[in-house]
């Protein structure tokens, strides 16, 4: 619990560092913007006793990251970073998960046949040590089930079974927090519409006139944080269909292999 509050502590103020970057660098532009119009007089002056140039000078295009600081800005950053926040800490759950369950991987066929090697050329114990050796779930049953061997197949069966689903609820672990955070973005990106469109009716009233510029730069505004909560859930919705399936293939490799071991046991008569 300790390290979740100190990782969000972490996440949120990066985030708002991030988000006073954004601010301060939006501000260093309007500046330089009003300066640009209190020398365009003397600009102007200068360029009209210089010769025409041969062709305009093109607009310069924001890059991506420029695009997305401006809209981010203009979606009002007050609900902007929360949604940011649940991007940040849903991908930082999804890589951790894809890491762990990529490393929980392994060649179950090869697995098993040097399990059976080892079986029959150094016993239990070999078995155990080489059980011991290996990364992942399936080698963590393999060894609980060689461990209770002289306890008898049925305490084996009951045992690969047991430490079969402690396994799988390590390899689901963050998936709940996963879950609530693909919900919360676009549901903060909704609540951040409806709040702006109340803002946008506000002026409306204010101004006791309703004026299309003021309407239509009102709703854009507020749309943007509906969309940023939306592509927020797209990407974790990606990645979250991506973990379950992987923990589907390895929890169908979990039951296959605990078959094997209790077959290869009985074969080698190692318990009875």
């Amino acid at each position: 619990m300790k390290n979740m509050i100190k990782s969000l502590a972490f996440v949120f103020t990066l985030v708002l560092g991030f988000s006073l970057q954004v601010q301060a660098q939006d501000d260093a532009t309007m500046n330089a913007t009003e300066d640009a119009s209190a020398n365009a007089s003397v600009v102007e002056a200068a360029t009209e006793t210089a010769p025409a140039p041969a062709a305009e000078e093109e607009e310069v295009e924001l890059s991506f990251v420029q695009t997305l600081k401006q809209k981010y800005i203009e979606g009002d950053v007050l609900w902007m970073t929360p949604v940011l926040i649940c991007l940040i800490i849903g991908m930082a759950l999804s890589i951790e998960r894809v890491v762990y369950l990529n490393l929980a991987t392994i060649n179950t066929e090869k697995f098993k046949d040097d399990i059976e090697a080892a079986l029959q050329s150094g016993g239990v114990d070999a078995a155990k040590d080489l059980a011991r050796n290996t990364r992942g779930p399936i080698a963590s049953i393999y060894f609980q089930g060689l461990d209770r061997a002289d306890e008898g197949i049925d305490i084996v069966e009951k045992s690969v079974i047991s430490y079969g689903g402690v396994q799988n609820g390590l390899l689901e672990k963050g998936m709940t927090w996963l879950q609530l955070f693909i919900a919360l973005a676009p549901m903060l990106g909704f609540l951040g519409t409806v709040i702006g469109m109340i803002q946008a009716f506000d002026k409306i009233v204010k101004d006791g006139q309703v004026s299309p510029t003021t309407v239509a730069d009102g709703i854009k505004v507020s749309l943007l944080t509906t969309v940023f909560g939306l592509i927020a859930a797209i990407f974790l919705q990606i990645f979250y269909n991506y973990i379950t399936s992987k923990i589907d293939s390895i929890v169908n490799e979990m039951e296959e292999a605990s078959i094997s071991l209790i077959d290869m046991m009985l074969k080698n008569k190692v318990s009875k």
